[in-house]
């Protein structure tokens, strides 16, 4: 299923980007129960994983789409070979030509669909020898109460490297909940046990503190303009825990860098601050 990054969006718009169609002619679907199993959506493996197969896949049906164009006696592409083909547009017309061409409507009409599957394997031999993660870097700037001890978060601005973007603002959201989530670990969220029996004593919503809009700076995300050959065929790394991990930290070093006070363990309290 997809629980927020965008999946439907992005997959659709690689499907119709492969497909050469526009984005409002291609519906993806995904997390229906008569669906064969599949890994969890997460691990920052989705894009890379899912839409290399959804690339493939889309591969699959223009060329199951073209052999059928060729073979059927009424197409004006019959017995063509297939290598002076080209699908450009959406369209399937001789290789050169700038005539109409055939259209997926007119190969597949009359009930008779095309089916393909696409897998997003790789050939762990010709991978080896790169590294193929994402990277980032993360800026913070903070202010520092001396007498009472709290902290406000003024900016954050992250740089990452994720290959190619395929949706700039479903990455530029991914980033920016992701220095929030890390602005929520850095300053507020734990778990406070009960010392007597070891249950949650703030096992709600009001008692477990979160960022709210009161608590969010100035962010920013870029993106380096990276392209990978080697990762997979869409050039595409993962975009998930990378946006959060380094949020903290950073947070932890402005805190040091305003105030001399090096706390090494998170949230970073009031207390922490008036004691260290």
């Amino acid at each position: 299923s997809d629980m927020g990054p965008g999946t439907y969006t992005s997959m659709t718009q690689v499907a119709a980007d492969s497909l050469g169609l526009p984005v409002d002619r291609v519906r993806f679907r995904l997390g229906r129960t008569d669906y064969p199993a599949t890994p969890a959506h997460g691990g920052s493996w989705t894009m890379a994983s899912v839409g290399s197969a959804v690339r493939a896949a889309c591969l699959e049906v223009q060329s199951a789409a073209a052999m059928r164009a060729v073979a059927e006696a009424g197409s004006p592409l019959n017995g063509l070979d297939m290598e002076n083909l080209e699908w450009a547009e959406g369209r399937l017309r001789r290789r050169g030509d700038a005539g109409p061409g055939l259209g997926f409507a007119e190969i597949v009409g009359g009930g008779r669909p095309v089916e393909a599957t696409g897998s997003a394997a790789r050939d762990a031999a010709a991978a080896e020898g790169y590294s193929m993660h994402s990277f980032g870097a993360v800026l913070a700037e903070v202010a520092v109460d001396p007498d009472v001890g709290t902290i406000r978060v003024r900016r954050i601005v992250g740089a990452y490297g994720i290959g190619r973007v395929v949706n700039p603002l479903l990455a530029s959201s991914q980033c920016t909940g992701g220095m929030i989530g890390g602005i929520g670990m850095a300053l507020m969220e734990r778990t406070v046990l009960d010392p007597r029996d070891g249950r949650p004593v703030n096992a709600h919503m009001a008692d477990y503190l979160l960022p709210v809009n009161l608590d969010i700076p100035h962010l920013e995300a870029h993106f380096v303009d990276e392209v990978d050959p080697h990762v997979n065929p869409l050039g595409v790394k993962g975009l998930g825990e990378i946006a959060l991990v380094g949020t903290a930290p950073t947070i932890a070093n402005a805190v040091y860098h305003a105030t001399g006070k090096r706390i090494r363990r998170l949230p970073i309290t009031i207390e922490d601050m008036l004691t260290a």
